[in-house]
């Protein structure tokens, strides 16, 4: 008997605790657990918190005893000692626990992550109560490209690009999608989490929703819910083909199938069309014309389609918001202008909207003045010119006004790293608003955080609090360490409209 314990002892002090040590790092202003802070040990033992902000910790051989770890986030800092080191020394103690208080440099808060494996995988490790009811492994997916959603039939509905799964490193290329219920009849509170179900194969993987015929990945965008000749609501998508991993050979658009839970397609269009609006989120709207309108925002909402079935299934109805005449080019642009020199914006059906580039390259020609412009973002802390890539818009009634969350490129340490905030007073612009600038309120340091998307359904307090998402990825940036389950996947921030931070001017009351 002696013996046998004798042998076995150096595996058991080997063995690792039963008892994890508990690590939670807490932001200072809202003592609310940070997602995606990293720790490390002096031996570059790696951990990364989840998304109630833990780490459980039982390293073999580093319990009962001083460890230090360092700390550094996205958009969060810890303070640095006299060498310059910015970390932490813990007693680990089996079943114990440490809280860490980090400052927040970000304007918005970081609150959860909404995809892929883990997402509160220590804190089920440390025996803590979750949100979710699947919190560590849901429909197999470990990672997912940009998001859509819509309100359709009662439900929220929520579709992915290019997902990946546990088995191979392919995955599904035809748009996965989950339901979930709205926090008004019941669902989570957005400030805790999304409970997502989504629809699943046989093998319990994200099954697609959008395979369609032909070769390659299926990309949806532009989700919009239209009321159809009967007054139905009918839910309908942009797609297009992919070749060549960025190369389009196909787009149209497709409409979704109760029955199936799938898209079909609806009508296909001519590749060279004037008006594509891939890559858009989408807006219905009153025009000033008095009719309604899907307005497609890429970031800027400056193409449009009347708010019917048969206008969005006809690409010869699109129109674009441009100051250029019928007939002009890219490369031979022809701006319109009244008797008295005005340069005139309108709706022109086929035309498509001015891009930056152009009008860019119109100012440096002295074709157009600079206060012309009404795609023209500075960074409100630098003056630097910001390139607006992707985001979305929305009316909020807090502010009265017209809200842009998007994703500026060469503004940061990271191509497509930094997310900003911008106000209009109108759809079309100017952008930003007269009197106001364009705020950074998320930063990455050498990592990606594209196609952020905001959803208003969300907004509480009046519009007050906002809710947005975007797709954490090491793809386009100078990064060669993907972070653990984070990397290629959705997570949730929150901003508040009152934070000093943002520079905005007083809130006007609605006329």
């Amino acid at each position: 008997m002696h013996l046998t314990l004798l042998l076995l002892a150096p595996l058991l002090a080997a063995a690792p605790t039963a008892r994890p040590f508990a690590i939670q790092i807490v932001d200072t202003q809202t003592d609310r657990g940070v997602p995606l802070v990293e720790l490390r040990t002096v031996n570059q033992i790696r951990y990364v918190t989840d998304s109630q902000g833990y780490v459980s910790f039982d390293e073999p051989g580093l319990m009962n005893q001083e460890v230090y770890f360092s700390i550094k986030s996205h958009g969060y800092e810890y303070p640095a000692d006299g060498f310059g080191n910015r970390g932490v020394r813990l007693k680990t103690v089996p079943g114990g626990s440490a809280v860490v208080k980090l400052k927040r440099i970000n304007v918005a808060e970081r609150l959860y992550r909404m995809t892929g494996a883990g997402i509160y995988g220590h804190s089920v490790r440390l025996g803590k109560p979750v949100p979710t009811a699947r919190p560590v492994l849901n429909a197999r997916v470990l990672g997912s490209d940009s998001v859509l959603n819509a309100i359709y039939r009662g439900r929220l509905y929520w579709f992915w690009g290019d997902t990946n799964r546990p088995s191979y490193p392919l995955g599904n290329f035809h748009t996965p999608g989950a339901t979930s219920v709205l926090p008004a009849d019941g669902g989570l509170d957005p400030n805790v989490g999304v409970d997502l179900r989504y629809f699943e194969g046989e093998d319990g993987f994200a099954r697609p929703t959008a395979r369609l015929p032909g070769d390659g990945p299926t990309w949806l965008s532009a989700l919009v819910v239209l009321p159809d000749a009967e007054g139905h609501e009918q839910m309908f998508a942009e797609y297009v083909k992919i070749k060549n991993s960025l190369e389009v050979y196909q787009w149209g658009l497709v409409r979704f199938d109760d029955d199936a839970n799938k898209f079909v397609i609806v009508a296909t269009f001519p590749l060279d069309a004037p008006i594509n609006p891939h890559g858009s989120h989408t807006i219905v709207h009153t025009g000033d014309d008095g009719k309604p309108y899907v307005y497609f925002a890429r970031p800027f909402p400056h193409e449009r389609v009347p708010a019917t079935v048969e206008a969005l299934s006809d690409w010869q109805q699109y129109e674009g918001y441009t100051p250029l005449l019928p007939g002009s080019t890219k490369e031979r642009p022809k701006l319109d202008r009244d008797a008295d020199g005005r340069l005139r914006y309108a709706w022109r059906r086929g035309m498509p909207a001015i891009d930056r580039r152009t009008q860019d390259r119109l100012i440096a020609q002295g074709e157009m003045r600079p206060e012309e412009a009404i795609r023209n973002f500075h960074d409100g802390e630098t003056d630097r010119p910001i390139r607006a890539h992707r985001g979305s818009v929305c009316f909020n009634d807090y502010r009265n006004r017209w809200v842009m969350i998007f994703t500026g490129t060469g503004s940061g340490t990271s191509q497509l790293g930094e997310t900003y905030y911008a106000e209009a007073d109108n759809l079309t612009g100017p952008w930003p608003a007269p009197g106001t600038r364009a705020t950074k309120i998320v930063t990455h340091d050498h990592y990606t955080f594209y196609n952020p998307k905001q959803h208003p359904m969300f907004d509480q307090e009046g519009g007050r609090i906002i809710y947005f998402e975007g797709t954490y990825t090491k793809t386009f940036s100078a990064t060669k360490e993907p972070t653990p389950r984070y990397d290629y996947n959705q997570i949730m921030y929150r901003l508040d409209l009152t934070d000093p931070r943002l520079g905005l001017p007083e809130r006007e009351e609605r006329k």
